[in-house]
């Protein structure tokens, strides 16, 4: 087999001598130029394909507003309010905390703090995620692969539309998938020398995770602990050793945040929203964490075992609602996995290529198990944590068989590779038969075309083998091409997002409701447009922007310029309004620039404030509007209708503009009758 060990892998003390360079080369140079060994071209157009990328998904970035209103006011809390910063507060007042820890918060608000609130503000730190991924992945491949893998493998990530939705968008999805990616290169140049310094920063890449998203980041632990307990080129006891000072790592770098929220006195800090109990483990191992998995998720929205959230099952990354999402490349990332490390059987224990493979594939398979049969919620953008592993096996995967063409069976795998892509390129397209109708068949016809060129690649000639590779990658990257940049053209807004055009059968399309509040009549940017949701799945109502029902559970409420004036006009109150769910607490701070309580969290399904809590904030003047729509939340008996009743029977109604508030300091006067 031809080696596929670059001239980086070689021990610095051998290598030949540098000439001098002048001071100023010397400090720019190895930016610049790169390796020494490398041709001159590669390091500017890995920084022109960074630039590029960065360009792209910055473009159009402000037509999303701002994004998932439910973050995005926490976002404005952070930037007005450390102790909502270091909390993840919905409101600057500190009334209850996002559902999720702070760390995917945190580059936002330091941005809203530095630039104001506005919507480029909130989105770009997204966007140099999706660049610093780009570049992560490219090291992490390039250092034991060629210049061409890393290539392939950022034009594969860049170009997957669920990582061009959620890289520019603020939930907290991005920023995990970047520091999966920065988790499997810190182990991977652990495997090169046995280094321990590599696994404690892996470790700590995996706690600041778990501050991302909880239990998810833990999904690629297994894997990253197993390869290498195998592969390191240590002896065993040293081994364990490591692994189990990365493990301490990890708990350090997670376990500080939770340590303080835990033993911070609760009537002093924010209540932690998503939980039933004000608890930050009971909402990691609950709501967040096994919920997700059995469906068991006290406060959902959602039915378990699938009900609300799709069909359960080995095919569901490629139903209907999934599918050109993540899709398009798994067939070919799954073979060439497989012919690869068949291809790399023999070699050494301590081979850092097939480690490679057995990192990037074992984490892609074990997230996609657990993704498939979570019984719990499930949303379709959750996919793009796979795209940081499908883009380097289908990089290193082409590049290592490509070396060893000569070998028929590993032509007929580039072909089955390419062949498999183009197939289910077409099935998925085909389900937007109205998108582009001529794209299905250049992808089948061309992928086939060039699937039937590597069989015989060995016996053409320059000219015909490049137009057969050059085919291949046409046919292989044109479907999730397009779906990327229909995705890039237009702004997405609500909870529940999905990439592309509306596919038959799923979601598709484009989230609606959430951006600018006010959008309906303020002047305000254009929101997106709304999709019909799966079978079984909650539904936005029509328009997308109204509150109510799931719709404005999942997607906020417009705020019109009526009521906007009528909340601004709330000085000396802690906070300005409060509202049933989160969605719709967020619209309305978002338009005032003012705290607005949300009474039950994201759901209104949470106990807090509890009634006799609500009614020392009014009694103390610390709330002025209680904002009427509850879309239905909170149950027959929970918090959040019992507040609601009491408001109503015992407060002045207003109105403002099509919405109903009532007014706290405005006691109704009693009736003869009492």
């Amino acid at each position: 087999m031809t080696s596929t060990t670059t001239p980086h892998d070689t021990d610095p003390a051998t290598a030949p001598p540098v000439p001098p360079r002048s001071a100023p080369y010397r400090r720019l140079g190895p930016v610049w130029r790169g390796r020494p060994e490398d041709p001159r071209w590669v390091r500017p157009a890995f920084l022109g394909a960074l630039v590029v990328i960065g360009a792209l998904y910055t473009w159009n970035l402000t037509s999303s507003g701002y994004a998932n209103s439910f973050y995005s006011a926490a976002v404005q809390a952070g930037s007005e309010s450390w102790k909502a910063f270091f909390f993840g507060s919905l409101d600057a007042s500190n009334a209850i905390t996002v559902d999720k820890p702070p760390a995917s918060l945190w580059p936002m608000s330091l941005s809203v703090r530095l630039l104001g609130l506005n919507s480029f503000a909130i989105l770009f730190p997204e966007v140099l995620m999706a660049v610093a991924t780009a570049g992560v992945l490219y090291a992490a491949v390039r250092r034991r692969f060629n210049a061409g893998a890393g290539f392939l493998t950022m034009a594969v990530f860049a170009l997957t539309p669920v990582a061009a939705l959620m890289f520019r968008f603020n939930n907290p999805d991005a920023s995990l998938a970047l520091l999966m990616a920065l988790a499997l290169y810190c182990t991977l140049r652990a495997l090169e020398k046995a280094q321990t310094r590599w696994l404690v920063w892996a470790g700590a890449v995996i706690g600041l995770a778990f501050l991302v998203k909880t239990l998810q980041a833990f999904l690629i632990l297994p894997v990253l602990a197993l390869v290498y307990l195998v592969c390191a080129p240590t002896p065993v006891r040293r081994r364990i050793g490591q692994v189990l000072l990365g493990g301490l790592a990890m708990v350090v770098a997670g376990g500080w945040w939770v340590a303080i929220v835990e033993l911070w006195p609760a009537s002093s800090r924010p209540y932690i929203g998503g939980s039933q109990e004000n608890s930050f483990l009971e909402l990691t191992f609950g709501y967040n964490g096994l919920g997700r998995l059995n469906g068991e998720e006290t406060g959902s929205v959602g039915g378990g075992g699938g009900r609300g959230w799709g069909e359960v099952g080995w095919d569901r990354m490629f139903n209907a609602s999934v599918g050109g999402q993540i899709s398009w490349l798994i067939p070919a990332a799954l073979i060439l996995l497989a012919a690869a490390l068949w291809l790399l059987r023999r070699a050494p224990r301590t081979d850092t290529a097939r480690a490679a493979f057995l990192l990037w594939g074992g984490s892609l398979l074990i997230t996609m198990v657990v993704f498939s049969f979570m019984q719990g919620i499930f949303h379709e953008y959750y996919t793009v944590a796979l795209a940081p592993y499908i883009a380097p096996l289908t990089g290193m995967g082409a590049v290592v068989l490509w070396e060893e063409r000569g070998r028929i069976w590993v032509s007929l795998a580039l072909a089955a590779a390419t062949t498999a892509t183009a197939a289910w390129g077409y099935v998925l397209l085909n389900r937007t038969p109205d998108y582009f109708p001529w794209l299905k068949w250049l992808v089948l016809v061309g992928g086939l075309i060039a699937a039937l060129g590597l069989v015989f690649v060995t016996h053409l000639g320059r000219p015909l083998t490049l137009g057969v590779v050059g085919l291949g990658a046409v046919a292989t990257l044109a479907g999730p091409t397009a779906y990327s940049l229909s995705t890039l053209d237009t702004g997405h807004t609500g909870s529940i997002v999905t990439a592309g055009p509306a596919a038959a059968g799923g979601r598709g399309g484009f989230g609606g409701g959430g951006g600018f509040p006010g959008g309906g009549g303020g002047g305000q940017p254009p929101q997106g447009t709304d999709r019909q949701p799966a079978a079984g799945a909650p539904a936005p109502p029509a328009g997308g922007r109204t509150g109510g029902g799931m719709g404005g559970l999942l997607d906020g409420a417009a705020v019109s310029d009526e009521a906007r004036q009528l909340l601004t006009d709330s000085a000396g109150h802690t906070w300005a309004a409060a509202a049933v769910g989160a969605q719709n607490a967020a619209s309305y701070q978002l338009a005032t620039g003012d705290p607005v309580m949300a009474i039950g969290g994201f759901n209104g399904t949470d106990p807090s404030p509890t009634l006799a809590q609500f009614q020392q904030y009014v009694e103390e003047g610390q709330i002025h509007y209680f904002i009427a729509d509850d879309g239905g939340r909170g149950g027959e008996d929970g918090t959040a209708t019992q507040i609601s009743s009491w408001v109503q029977e015992n407060f002045t109604e207003v109105t403002a503009g099509s919405s109903t508030f009532y007014d706290l300091t405005q006691p109704v006067a009693p009736t003869a009758t009492g």
